[in-house]
């Protein structure tokens, strides 16, 4: 059985606890998990037995080569989505719907009812969000992939970083060299800020230029064709500031405690408590206002969560970034990101730049 099929099969599992006959699928992210297809304007029903695409010509091809096997629903042009999603349903002789209340807007769900009045809808969240937090060696070596990418590009910036480049010419290139290493894509809209812009946790690339400041953070990741990466990294440009060196000292010392302290059967909180505390213990906590961390996979942001209030209990597949910061206005700000995978033992820090402070001074 195919990876996408075992999938299914475990969905399917969840949908019968959820007291649904069927789910569908309408994330166009978690279509491709469930099939491997990657184009988008196409649903997934999955029912106890069986599964079907909904989609429409353009994609024929496309879907014959990606996912081979699986039952197709072509509609015509003269066919809307929702005319062909009621047909299926009809054939399909479902009493209870489950849809994916996180994603799907009130408008489509209230379409689709009016459609099918006698049928029960049931609003459900995470159902295939929960079996994407698990990633499988095959999802693993993307990920993997897309590291290499992003830190092979960044190796060229750190080496050719001028004072007069802006920020937006330093994240047109990182993104230009992420694709000349094999990237599709960026992973995101890459963070460059600039002195006090580095206390902007998602700083927008500005015509600021590396000279005006000593320090610049840098926030990027790759997008391998599927999968994702995200790191950040802060390069001393100028002067070495003592203040800039102290918290720099408090942000690593953070990362590294929470990192160490990744395992399975952790809870999510916990380690963002570490970090948070560390942080408070030398007199930022009010500066760290964001989460620890986030999962990293199909998309650059996605379960799991670590934060405070996060329940979640680690588990091997799990592939998190740990992104301790301190933020002050009018000066800048520190982060220092790494992508971790939960292993059966422990973890694993799957990036590699260099991120000891003698390793960030460029001048």
């Amino acid at each position: 059985m195919d990876r996408h099929a075992t999938r299914r099969d475990r969905l399917r599992k969840a949908i019968n606890r959820a007291g649904a006959d069927a789910l569908l699928v309408t994330n166009f992210t978690n279509v491709t998990y469930l099939t491997g297809f990657t184009g988008d304007d196409s649903y997934l029903l999955v029912a106890r037995r069986g599964e079907r695409v909904l989609s429409d010509s353009r994609y024929t091809t496309q879907l014959g080569e990606e996912c081979p096997g699986l039952d197709l629903h072509i509609r015509s042009h003269r066919v809307t989505m929702i005319q062909a999603v009621a047909k299926v349903l009809k054939s399909s002789k479902i009493g209870r719907l489950a849809i994916e209340a996180d994603s799907m807007t009130v408008s489509l769900r209230n379409k689709i009812a009016a459609e099918l009045p006698r049928m029960e809808i049931v609003a459900t969240s995470g159902l295939v969000e929960n079996l994407r937090q698990i990633k499988d060696k095959h999802e693993i070596a993307r990920i993997r992939r897309a590291v290499w990418c992003a830190e092979k590009a960044f190796g060229v910036i750190r080496a050719t970083l001028r004072p007069e480049m802006s920020e937006k010419q330093v994240a047109v290139e990182l993104e230009h060299q992420m694709r000349l290493f094999g990237a599709r894509y960026r992973g995101f809209a890459s963070i460059v800020g600039v002195g006090p812009r580095a206390a902007l946790p998602h700083a927008v690339p500005t015509d600021r230029q590396i000279r005006e400041s000593d320090f610049v953070l840098i926030d990027w990741g790759a997008d391998e064709g599927l999968y994702k990466s995200d790191l950040t990294r802060v390069l001393v440009t100028g002067k070495i500031s003592p203040k800039l060196e102290r918290i720099y000292g408090v942000v690593l010392k953070a990362q590294t405690r929470a990192i160490a302290a990744i395992r399975p059967g952790a809870l999510a909180k916990d380690i963002d408590k570490i970090a948070r505390e560390t942080i408070a213990n030398a007199g930022y906590g009010r500066r760290f206002g964001h989460g620890l961390g986030h999962g990293v996979g199909l998309e650059i942001h996605e379960a799991p969560r670590l934060a405070a209030k996060s329940e979640t209990v680690l588990k091997p597949g799990m592939v998190i970034t740990v992104e301790p910061g301190i933020y002050l206005p009018g000066w800048g700000g520190v982060r220092i990101e790494d992508d971790v995978l939960v292993t059966r033992k422990g973890h694993e820090v799957l990036t590699s730049v260099p991120k000891q402070w003698e390793s960030a001074i460029l001048c």
